[in-house]
């Protein structure tokens, strides 16, 4: 009920603004905003359109709004003029108010939505953008001038970049193609790793019923080739859980470079990995932004939701069993809700072995 109130809130505060949603017609493109301000796998799937508008026409101007921490995947990118940043941390609705006045300020020919959450519907909406595009879930839809809809299903297997790309069809170019631009230096900084063959392993994710188990990589772990350096990847957050991971492995050397690399150069160092494992999360993502080599471990998660890898050399690992309770949600849980976690548990070391080079 919090939300509800705030919304309001903010409704209130821009009445009086002016807002004209009536009579708008579309002009030559000059200026065009996207907003993803959920999680980094979200917004490195948001790249498509990015490279379709810069295709499209190579004058138009493009700014993206992001949440905090997701603007260093954006560090000098060629194609964007300015990244703008939602800090949610704090005084969240005062913020959002700002970065709504910045934005009417700009006056964009576009805004293009491609999140699902009143907050971002609420911008796109009292914008003052000459056209307005979104998903018809948002709370807001009701005044975007374009409404695409969005479905997620296990019988419905639309990537999510087709989903989309789906907001600009038939209005820009379609690029079927997700792209990261890290700097020299970025390749710089992960260069001294690239000495010999390796593979890199992201461990973590943001839900547990997406985490393949500790004791299962580090079976993994003990039956990769002592000619492949393995480098554990991930955030801060994932440092304890590396550690974990290389304490538990006694056959093969480790080294944990969580917390140690920005996301650029994290997907600088994949680019040459021998193979890179990850769970349903932002890493399988970073990996195939740089069409490198990922095997993708799904657990409570299914390919089917649309947002498996897009590298030329993937590999889909999942249970061979067929489990009823499996997917048990479009992210998962903090635990499995039947207790016993098959879906991860059965996934054994030699699916994971057979992704290896031979």
């Amino acid at each position: 009920m919090a939300s509800v109130v705030n919304f309001f809130q903010l409704y209130e505060a821009c009445k009086g603004l002016n807002l004209n949603f009536a009579n708008r017609k579309l002009m030559e493109t000059k200026q065009i905003l996207i907003i993803q301000t959920a999680s980094i796998g979200d917004v490195i799937l948001a790249t498509p359109l990015i490279e379709s508008i810069a295709q499209s026409d190579a004058a138009i101007q493009i700014d993206f709004l992001v949440r905090k921490g997701s603007e260093t995947l954006f560090a000098e990118h060629p194609l964007l003029r300015h990244v703008m940043v939602w800090d949610k941390s704090e005084h969240k609705y005062t913020r959002l108010l700002s970065i709504l006045k910045t934005i009417r300020k700009t006056k964009y020919d576009y805004v293009i939505n491609l999140q699902r959450f009143a907050s971002s519907g609420f911008l796109t909406a009292f914008s003052k953008a000459n056209y307005t595009i979104g998903y018809n879930k948002n709370p807001f839809s009701f005044l975007f001038d374009r409404k695409v809809p969005h479905i997620i299903g296990t019988s419905y297997s639309l990537h999510e970049i087709d989903r989309n790309l789906l907001l600009i069809q038939d209005i820009f170019k379609q690029i079927r193609r997700i792209k990261l631009y890290p700097t020299e230096k970025d390749y710089g900084k992960v260069a001294s790793y690239k000495a010999t063959s390796y593979i890199t392993i992201a461990p973590a994710s943001l839900w547990e019923t997406k985490k393949y188990p500790v004791e299962k990589w580090v079976e993994f772990i003990n039956i990769v080739p002592d000619s492949l350096k393995i480098y554990l990847i991930g955030s801060n957050s994932d440092v304890d859980l590396c550690n974990l991971i290389a304490k538990k492995c006694v056959k093969h050397t480790l080294e944990n470079l969580s917390g140690k690399l920005s996301l650029l150069q994290t997907a600088s160092l994949m680019r040459d990995a021998t193979m890179n494992f990850t769970n349903d999360s932002a890493p399988q993502h970073l990996a195939s932004a740089m069409n490198a080599p990922v095997a993708s471990i799904f657990c409570s998660t299914v390919p089917a939701f649309g947002f498996g890898p897009l590298s030329e050399k993937s590999f889909i690992v999942e249970t061979k069993a067929a489990l009823p309770c499996r997917p048990c949600g479009l992210h998962g849980y903090k635990s499995c809700p039947e207790q016993h976690f098959k879906c991860a548990n059965e996934i054994n070391k030699e699916q994971l072995q057979l992704c290896l080079p031979l």
